[in-house]
């Protein structure tokens, strides 16, 4: 078994050819054509235990491979166990862990296949050896077919942190994006029903880890959440995508805060700033989203459309300008190579237990709601608000630390402190368009429209407000699932 550790990055067809065509790679020392394919049960159990199977053929010879998935979204940190063939048949014996994994009985097809063209440099940077591979390419499933355009740098050997200087040297030559598919998983997205949004998918913690560990897991789901979104709104104008990276940047900013003790340095900070720069950008977008399904009044609704339509030429400019770019590698090298993972003033609390360190959060989460709620009735919108954001921090911290209490009285009370959660979080984002609104329509020009009542909300304010005291209270009566 051999551990890999490699950095994806994502070019469009012609930054491919920029950086071919570019001096700083020069003549690859291989080029190659190769051709894989995947397989899997019929109900795909590999894949969705964290398992790839694939046979490739380089020229005349054929490799066998089994990858066991790392939990990181863009620097993958994989084991993998090849096995030279001479038929084009999956061996499925103790040359890797899939016979223990499934049993002997285990019955594996085709999936789909993965054609490229494979370019293969082999640089020193800074000491550290690291392959650079350009694949172009197709997945290919029947009459399916989805391009490949990607880099791959993995570190043979020397410092992690190189790769990450290597991909500023390509970011300076060709636009790029990190990666958080495998070929493997665009694979199985297209064998899959097509998605246009991707919700948070489950954080899955140990109860022994170390809380930083913990961490690096849970602002890594964050992340490959929401480049899964932004991928789509770079294609298509979706508004539940748009949404659903709203939030992964939200529960990416939640993390940060819930994880403040460990992270005692400047550039946390400004990575939380430039990440809640990036947050603003999608929030006018979504805003005239939820205006524009209200609209009946077919004037309106074109105005609305219309504004809605550059605020999504808006949102297409930030992503793909370059700091946003910079960005996402400044906050991926941060994360494996940031000096907050050698801190001594910060040892202890790095290196304690996840689930220690969860119930501390979350107790410091409850009691933040419970203060700022005490009386929704005698604050301004303002403080409600802050209400609705510390109620959020806590849904998420519940959301990211649930796998840590597995046992049944913890899931159960789990499944029911999320339940109140959301009811509370419905009340308070009522109350938050009541107020958001008008100013929406008032940015627009709008506020003074014929039809401008009709796509504001007219619920009556004291009876959201005495509804989201109640949910808040049963929030805080709730049985931590914590303790």
């Amino acid at each position: 078994m051999a551990a890999e550790i490699e950095l994806k990055l994502e070019l469009s067809p012609e930054a491919v050819k920029e950086l071919l065509a570019s001096e700083f790679l020069g003549e690859p020392e291989d080029v190659l054509s190769q051709q894989s394919t995947y397989f899997d049960t019929s109900d795909h159990q590999l894949f969705k235990a964290g398992f790839t199977l694939r046979i490739r053929r380089t020229g005349e010879a054929l490799m066998q491979t089994v990858k066991a998935t790392g939990s990181s979204a863009s620097l993958f940190a994989r084991s993998e166990w090849e096995t030279p063939l001479t038929a084009n048949t999956p061996q499925l014996d103790h040359s890797s862990p899939l016979q223990t994994e499934f049993g002997p009985d285990l019955d594996v097809a085709p999936q789909f296949d993965v054609q490229v063209d494979r370019r293969v440099w082999n640089p020193s940077e800074n000491g550290s050896q690291i392959e650079v591979v350009v694949d172009q390419g197709t997945v290919i499933s029947g009459e399916r077919r989805t391009p490949i355009c990607e880099v791959e740098l993995e570190l043979k050997d020397g410092d992690r942190q190189n790769l990450f200087v290597l991909a500023r040297r390509i970011e300076a030559v060709a636009p790029v994006r990190f990666g958080v598919l495998s070929k493997a998983g665009r694979g199985y997205q297209l064998i899959g029903a097509q998605q246009f949004m991707f919700k948070a998918e489950p954080v899955d913690l140990d109860r022994n880890m170390n809380a930083v560990i913990s961490f690096q897991t849970i602002v890594q789901s964050c992340f490959r959440q929401f480049r899964l979104n932004e991928d789509v709104l770079l294609c298509r104008r979706y508004a539940e995508a748009l949404h659903q990276a709203r939030v992964a940047l939200r529960r990416l900013r939640s993390a940060f805060s819930l994880y403040k003790p460990l992270l005692a340095d400047a550039e946390a900070e400004r990575l939380k700033d430039e990440l809640r720069w990036l947050a603003g950008t999608l929030g006018d977008a979504r805003n005239l989203d939820v205006l524009l399904v209200k609209a009946k009044d077919a004037d309106m609704h074109d105005r609305l459309k219309s504004a809605r339509n550059a605020a999504y030429d808006d949102v297409v400019d930030a992503l793909q300008s370059s700091r946003a770019r910079s960005l996402m590698l400044d906050f991926n090298e941060w994360l494996h190579c940031g000096e907050y993972l050698d801190r001594p003033e910060t040892a202890d609390d790095r290196n304690g237990t996840a689930v220690d360190f969860a119930c501390q959060a979350l107790d410091r989460m409850r009691k933040k709601l419970k203060k700022h709620g005490r009386a929704l009735a005698k604050v301004d919108d303002e403080q409600r608000h802050e209400a609705r954001k510390d109620a959020k921090k806590l849904r998420y911290a519940a959301e990211f630390f649930g796998s840590l209490f597995p046992d049944k009285r913890g899931v159960r009370r789990h499944k029911r402190f999320i339940s109140a959660m959301g009811d509370l979080q419905d009340h308070l984002g009522a109350l938050n368009d009541l107020a958001t609104g008008p100013s929406v329509l008032k940015k627009h020009g709008l506020e003074d429209h014929p039809a401008a009542s009709s796509v504001i909300s007219h619920a009556d304010k004291q009876d959201l407000i005495d509804a989201a005291q109640t949910a808040l209270d049963d929030v805080v009566d709730a049985k931590r699932f914590w303790r």
